[in-house]
């Protein structure tokens, strides 16, 4: 089995725990979900129970790119979550839950947890 492999099967059983514990004790609220590219951050808001997409918030969008001009670094990573949020509550979302997936609560992936909980999200 080569070295990608193994990294790949690790990153996938990450996500998998994490995965499984949000929907072990959170059933009726919406999952923001984090995924992080090298030049990127993508955010969305999913209702697990309909198989939905609520919210989505990526720093490729024209009103994220006017505010931050790198989407790869902890600022932009802050606009989206506040983006997020301000969303989220125009829709009716006050209560998700995070779901980082296979990465660290720590940098960028934190800058959006803390900016969407600044902006009115509880977790």
């Amino acid at each position: 089995m080569s070295i990608v492999s193994r990294l790949q099967k690790r990153r996938q059983r990450r996500t998998w725990r994490v995965r499984n514990v949000i929907r072990k004790t959170s059933v009726d609220r919406a999952r923001l979900s984090v995924f992080r590219s090298n030049k990127h951050i993508y955010v969305q808001v999913i209702d697990d129970l309909l198989g939905m997409t609520l919210v989505s918030v990526c720093t490729t969008e024209s009103a994220v790119r006017e505010l931050v001009p790198n989407g790869g670094n902890a600022e932009a990573a802050r606009c989206v979550g506040r983006i997020v949020g301000e969303r989220c509550l125009a829709k009716g979302i006050s209560e998700v839950v995070f779901d980082r997936g296979s990465y660290k609560y720590h940098g960028r992936v934190a800058a959006v947890a803390e900016a969407a909980r600044e902006a009115g999200l509880n977790f």
